[in-house]
């Protein structure tokens, strides 16, 4: 059984072809530049020279059948053709209220996503118009949604309710939904493992660091708060949003400067974060180098994001009382050891105990690490990240009729013999 994994953005189509038989990878890429001209492809096939070909995709229809041509070329491609494929599964960002687990995608779920893409009009447009285009180049395989949000639907009314009127809750559905769900369920299924515990008796916070920042607290295995919110913009800094900041800031600049509404939140979330902050970078490798080299806005970047970090780790581990493990995910979370280090330095109050070389010496996206020392009360994980291996493991459950709430449902890598393929 081959699943195709599908992650629609604005101008870009990530994809993975999963063998669910052998329990591996067969292909993954992705189109970058759809809508905006000068498109291409980067296909990768393991043991293969990564291939690319330039190919004008005007819309997300053309994308997926550009990544159908290339699944199924005779020199780069890694199946017969386009029947091998079982079914497909969508990323799907804002479900808001209406969905709590992944589902099969038919008129009536598809109204439902588009009833709510306000909430996220960034996002789930490209969602929306992935899904449809699939459906139009197959036609006649199951397709079915994963919900950023999903996880994060166990979260109590007193963490998810803002402090404002409420009826803007009632008529707008303003209210917390956190993102990068699949994410925070995948790593805190693995920090479970690596701590020997069952889900339900570990207490983690989960941090997604990457050019798009959000962490999770997470007791007795659900999500019970996420730095999220409404939209995206909530939260930590990002690589080019603001996260928390005062909410009257951009009234005050809108009327100083005379902007619009859409060029403030263009800035909040296009020019802001460690971009604002820089001027010049959102990528942490380029902050990094430039602190290092004496750069002082660069400095003053990395020393933001990471007390802004700690703070979220103190929070949280009040929030849910205590903690077992601190987990890094993404590709900062991966990579960025000293970003890391800035944030856990100072923390040994709360039982975190660094080992600062095994930290440094922790940068990859393949392996698991423990970064803490042995006998450190409180663990700190480096877990690279696999959303795709959720969107698959959802999509056959849900062929097969076994899928069930996650606290139920046995993934293959919350299990202690699982391996990374």
């Amino acid at each position: 059984m081959d699943i195709l994994a599908l992650n629609c953005g604005s101008s870009s189509v990530k994809y993975q072809l999963f063998d669910w038989d052998k329990k591996e990878v067969i292909a993954k890429g992705m189109v970058e530049r759809v809508t905006v001209g000068d498109s291409f492809i980067i296909h990768e096939v393991p043991g293969q020279e990564t291939y690319r070909e330039e190919y004008e995709c005007p819309d997300h229809k053309v994308a997926i059948h550009l990544i159908i041509k290339t699944l199924t070329d005779k020199v780069h491609g890694v199946v017969d053709n386009m029947g091998q494929i079982s079914a497909v599964g969508h990323r799907v960002v804002h479900g808001g209220e209406k969905f709590t687990c992944s589902v099969l995608i038919d008129e009536t779920v598809l109204d439902a996503i588009k009833e709510v893409q306000h909430l996220a009009p960034l996002h789930n447009p490209p969602n929306i118009a992935g899904i449809e285009a699939a459906q139009a180049n197959l036609p006649d395989v199951p397709h079915v949604a994963i919900f950023d949000t999903a996880f994060h639907q166990s979260m109590p009314e007193h963490a998810y309710t803002y402090p404002l009127p409420y009826e803007w809750y009632e008529k707008y559905g303003v209210r917390r939904y956190g993102f990068h769900g699949t994410s925070h369920l995948y790593v805190s299924k693995r920090a479970s493992v690596l701590l020997g515990k069952a889900p339900k008796d570990c207490n983690i916070i989960t941090m997604h660091i990457g050019n798009g920042v959000s962490h999770s607290a997470i007791k007795g295995g659900v999500s019970v708060d996420t730095s999220m919110g409404l939209t995206p913009l909530e939260g930590a800094v990002m690589g080019t949003r603001c996260g928390d900041i005062d909410p009257a800031i951009p009234m005050f600049i809108q009327q100083q400067e005379n902007l619009s509404a859409k060029e403030i939140d263009s800035i909040l979330n296009k020019k802001a974060g460690v971009l604002g902050i820089t001027g010049k970078y959102t990528d942490r490798r380029d902050v990094s180098e430039g602190a290092e080299a004496g750069d002082e806005r660069c400095a003053l970047a990395l020393e933001i994001e990471a007390y802004r970090l700690k703070k979220y780790i103190g929070s949280y581990a009040a929030a849910i009382g205590g903690v077992d493990a601190v987990v890094f995910t993404a590709g900062v979370g991966e990579m960025g050891w000293m970003i890391r280090e800035k944030t856990l330095e100072g923390l040994e109050f709360m039982g975190i105990k660094l080992d600062r070389e095994k930290n440094r010496n922790t940068m990859t996206r393949k392996k698991e690490s423990e970064i803490t020392v042995p006998d450190s009360p409180v663990k700190v994980y480096v877990i690279p990240t696999d959303e795709e291996l959720v969107f698959t493991e959802d999509v056959v459950a849900i062929l097969e009729d076994t899928y069930k709430d996650h606290m139920q449902f046995s993934y293959s890598f919350a299990g202690k013999d699982f391996q990374r393929s």
